[in-house]
């Protein structure tokens, strides 16, 4: 059977466990130092994680506020009205070639 956690059920019955099972007092000063060491190494990796989740605020923060600059920037400015160079030439090019072809038919 198992128990309420889903491990097996064991007791002293069973011959699996013996009371006899001791553990010296270094036996139990190592767990406990080991213990403290894998402890105190959480500590350290929760500090990291909570500066870097502050950092990473700051940074988000930082780029929310760089955009709203921009933004407030394009509409500020209205941008000149741009004189599209391509297009004069091309109606230049067509107009210059329908007087050409109107003179060479007046020629012929």
């Amino acid at each position: 059977m198992s128990g309420p956690n889903g491990e097996p059920s064991l007791s002293v019955d069973d011959g699996i466990i013996e009371d006899e099972d001791e553990f010296s007092d270094q036996e139990y000063a190592a767990i406990d130092s080991m213990l403290d060491q894998i402890s105190s190494c959480l500590d350290d990796i929760e500090e990291r994680n909570d500066a870097l989740n502050g950092k990473l605020h700051e940074l988000l923060e930082s780029n929310r506020q760089t955009r709203r600059e921009f933004r407030e920037q394009r509409t500020n400015e209205e941008p000149p009205p741009a004189e599209d160079t391509h297009t004069h030439t091309h109606t230049h090019t067509h107009t210059h070639t329908a007087e050409t072809r109107v003179q060479r038919a007046a020629d012929q």
